[in-house]
């Protein structure tokens, strides 16, 4: 409850002063980038369905149908894949800050960085997983800019002293009235662009455990800013937040999915 009605203050405190061209303070941009967070943590448990649709700049393309589970309260994550047949119960699994892939067909898992992708497309754990800006990043107010017909808050985050992340410098664009991300750029520490992604559509849904609605996305277009025209889009769908078998998130269960 105490976490709730923190989320609540956070909240309120953001509709004082989400007024179309106003500066953000530094202490609303915390207050923002805390709140992103909130809103996509579940407490309890969370799983759906996913369809991963990579495109080549050579004009190849390839599909994935994978399950994606999470314990937020836990901080547990994994993807087990489900199609084509040849990747079938291959799968990744994150366990105290730690990223594993498991290949069935070598019976044998293998430590992978925050930096890896998933099945070789665009896509990344961090994509599947609940939020961690605030945790991982300190954010600064870049500007009040429009995106389209929507009204965003454009910010920069940098990564946090001795963290492993994914990108270590990140800019977001958030929409001023739902107060979603809706553009997410990830930077290395030249400056250099790596990847751009977009997030057209969000669904909110009510959490049992949480005891609060939650905000999940139900679309993620990533585009590869070094090798251009390579493009992942990643749906969505039937998602649950409902409690799982509590001794799922070990290797020995991702295992035996695979035989």
């Amino acid at each position: 409850m105490t976490k709730i009605l923190g989320s609540l203050s956070i909240l309120f405190s953001l509709l004082s002063f989400a007024q179309v061209g106003t500066a953000l303070t530094d202490k609303e941009v915390k207050e923002l980038v805390t709140l992103i967070d909130a809103r996509q943590r579940n407490v309890g448990d969370y799983a759906s369905i996913v369809f991963i649709d990579q495109k080549s700049k050579d004009g190849s393309s390839k599909a994935f149908e994978a399950r994606v589970y999470r314990r937020d309260g836990d901080d547990k994550w994994m993807i087990l894949f489900a199609k084509p047949k040849a990747e079938a119960g291959k799968g990744y699994l994150r366990l105290e800050k730690n990223l594993f892939l498991y290949e069935p067909a070598l019976g044998k898992w293998e430590r992978q960085t925050e930096r890896a992708s998933i099945a070789g497309t665009n896509s990344r754990r961090d994509d599947f997983d609940q939020s961690r800006l605030a945790q991982e990043y300190e954010a600064v107010f870049v500007a009040d800019e429009s995106l389209g017909r929507f009204k965003v808050y454009h910010l920069k985050l940098t990564a946090k002293p001795g963290l492993e992340v994914a990108s270590p410098v990140l800019e977001i664009w958030i929409d001023q009235n739902e107060k979603n991300v809706m553009k997410r750029q990830e930077f290395a520490l030249s400056g250099k662009l790596l990847r751009t992604s977009y997030y057209p559509s969000w669904e909110k849904m009510f959490s049992k455990s949480k005891g609060a609605e939650v905000y999940v996305p139900k679309e993620i277009r990533v585009f590869d800013e070094v090798e251009k025209g390579n493009a992942t889009t990643v749906a969505l769908r039937d998602v649950k937040l409902d409690a799982l078998d509590v001794n799922m998130f070990t290797k020995a269960w991702l295992e035996s999915q695979s035989r």
